[in-house]
């Protein structure tokens, strides 16, 4: 079996870059991104890319990164309102945006790693989002025709993972991470921590180590916070 730790994210990501490709990002605000290596894909200076995520980052964290060099084409994404940039972006053409209900986007992505170019839903039908698709009823019903997204390459962030790539996801950083990561041609996962084969209990595992390709270790991190909700303190 082909050892998949590298020693870092540019070392990861050699070879599998280039302008115009099409990118699936996890994660779920600030939380589960793959931050290191979205770090090696500003470095790396590769242009026009199409990134399918929940959410842009915010301005200058997470996928935010790239939109300020100007790296990024077009953005597949549910959630955008916590990124100016983003906004000043979209709104000034620089920027192209299909905006995708969460459930409908990480659906596409489910779909595309298991092979099924596209799948009906209700969710959208008579909106915007329902805009040049195709419509087909059955049972009454209305549906709208969503393609599956299947990219070039997933980037995404495990918490624990063994040297065979099986990984484990923590808490909200499990959403959009393992669809993301069965929706490309290649995967490459940063963890927090990887141990030795057959430490983790098979039953705990969140995503199959045979769709994880390469891999790097990215601790530590600091955790951000987006947003810092606190209630007044009251009077004694």
């Amino acid at each position: 079996m082909a050892k998949k730790l590298y020693p870092d994210a540019a070392s990861a990501l050699e070879g599998l870059l280039f302008d115009g490709m099409h990118i699936c990002a996890g994660g779920f605000g600030l939380c589960g991104i793959p931050e290191r290596l979205i770090d090696a894909i500003r470095d790396a200076g590769t242009t026009g890319l199409t990134i399918a995520s929940n959410n842009a980052g915010i301005d200058g964290e997470g996928l935010g990164k790239l939109l300020r060099t100007k790296q990024v084409k077009k953005m597949i994404s549910s959630y955008v309102g916590e990124n100016k940039e983003f906004e000043r972006q979209f709104l000034s053409g620089e920027l192209e945006v299909e905006f995708c209900p969460q459930g409908t986007l990480a659906e596409r992505c489910r779909a595309g790693g298991a092979g099924i170019p596209g799948f009906y839903t209700k969710t959208g039908v008579g909106t915007q989002v329902a805009e040049g698709k195709e419509v087909k009823n059955f049972d009454g019903q209305d549906y709208i025709l969503e393609r599956g997204i299947f990219a070039d390459i997933a980037i995404i962030k495990g918490w624990k993972a063994d040297e065979s790539g099986n990984l484990i996801f923590r808490k909200t950083a499990r959403n959009f991470n393992a669809p993301m990561a069965t929706a490309a041609k290649i995967c490459i996962a940063e963890v927090e921590e990887v141990v030795p084969t057959g430490t983790l209990d098979p039953d705990a595992i969140h995503l199959p180590g045979i769709y994880v390709k390469r891999m790097i270790v990215g601790a530590p991190y600091d955790k951000k916070i987006e947003f810092r909700t606190t209630r007044q303190k009251e009077a004694a």
